[in-house]
This record gives structure tokens, C-alpha cells and sequence, in this order.
């Protein structure tokens, strides 16, 4: 099925030059006042403020767009759940990624336990339409706790060293998470997280 195209109606700049600005945004840790800049380099005078709208409106749309195909019988998940400061709260970020390093879904969650464990591989399976060849962790009890009782004949694999490519998918929220000086709402998180893994551009501003 294709997919709409992204509208830019009313908007003063093409399409390629917001589709640029809001993959610097995401994609490395610059604040919006540094993209102002980088731009205006290139001869483009955009204010730091029309940056923050086009993150705003069109980051999840170009998010969508960048989903990856349809799940594979033979992938393996890579589980792993980071602290993250909210409003000055504790939140726990919980984030699945495939074999190839894709994110495949993320919760945030106040607790880290067996039940916030489960409520990740449910949504996981109702979204990938089924289970994977292997799940992989660190040490932490639950996520063995939570697929005894959800998907018991898959294989685990607890070990941290085997856990990379989930642990280092978070490096990108880190990196944003200082230069914004934390989270003040859970909106901003979700904003960032939806592009935090954002790779290329090919199509998106179609």
C-alpha cells in the first residue's frame, strides 16, 4: 500500500529544506538555535523558532514513513530499558530493536519489573503479528520472568555482552537528553524518540 505524501501547503520553504532541518534536530544532538545556524551557513535564514514548529508537526509523520517492512519469522529481539528523567520523575524507557539494529517498539513506564516487562512483549507481538526465533537481554530477572508466562517456547539469551545493539540504540537519547538538560514533559520525550534512530531521508520528503 503506498503512503500519502507528506502535505507542505503553506509553507514558505520547500520541502527538501524541512525535511533537512528536522533530520539534524533528530538525528544528532544539536540544539534548535545550532540547526539556525548550520542552516544560515548554507545561506538558508530560517529562525531557530519555524525549526521547532516543523519538528513538532512533521517528525512523526517522517517517523512513520521510515517503518520498516513487515516482520521476519527469523528475527531476534533485543530488549533493554534505560532510566529516564521526566518533569524531575523517574521513567523507565523500555525499547525493543531487531536483529539489524531497527527499533521495533519502545514504552516508557515508571516501574522495571516482571509486569512492565510483559506489557512490552504484549505490545511487541500484537505489533510484529507474531513471536521471534530468540529474544536477547541483559541480566535483568524480569524479562525471563515476563517470557515464561508470554511466549514460553521462545529461546532467551540473558547476557550483557550480547545486548549491544539494544544498549547502544539508546545513544542517541542520551546524547539529546543532555543538551536539552532533561525532559520537562513526556510529549518532548516521545517527540525525540520517535527520530532518535533516524538514519537516512531517502523519500521523505515526498
Amino acid at each position: 500500500m503506498s503512503q500519502s505524501p507528506v502535505r507542505y501547503k503553506r509553507h514558505r520553504f520547500p520541502s527538501f529544506v524541512i525535511a533537512h532541518a528536522v533530520w539534524l534536530y533528530f538525528r544528532f544532538p544539536l540544539s534548535l538555535r545550532l540547526v539556525e545556524e548550520m542552516l544560515l551557513e548554507r545561506g538558508i535564514d530560517v529562525s531557530y523558532e519555524s525549526i521547532r514548529c516543523w519538528a513538532k508537526k512533521f517528525g512523526p509523520v517522517y517517523a512513520r514513513r521510515l517503518r520498516r517492512k513487515a516482520p521476519n519469522p527469523t528475527d531476534v529481539w533485543h530488549l533493554d530499558e534505560v532510566v529516564v528523567t521526566i518533569g524531575g520523575r523517574k521513567h523507565w524507557l523500555w525499547r525493543a530493536v531487531d536483529q539489524d539494529g531497527y527499533v521495533l517498539d519502545e514504552i516508557v513506564q515508571v516501574r522495571r519489573n516482571t509486569k512492565a516487562a510483559k506489557r512490552l512483549l504484549i505490545r511487541l507481538m500484537s505489533k510484529q503479528g507474531g513471536v521471534p526465533k530468540r529474544i536477547v537481554t541483559d541480566k535483568l530477572g524480569s524479562y525471563g520472568a515476563a517470557r515464561r508466562q508470554i511466549m514460553p517456547a521462545v529461546e532467551h539469551r540473558s547476557h550483557k555482552g550480547l545486548n549491544n545493539r539494544a544498549e547502544n540504540s539508546h545513544l542517541p537519547l542520551r546524547k539529546r537528553e543532555r543538551v536539552m538538560q532533561r525532559f520537562r514533559s513526556a510529549g518532548a520525550l516521545h517527540r525525540l524518540r520517535a527520530l532518535a534512530h533516524w538514519k537516512g531521508m531517502a523519500g521523505i520528503a515526498a
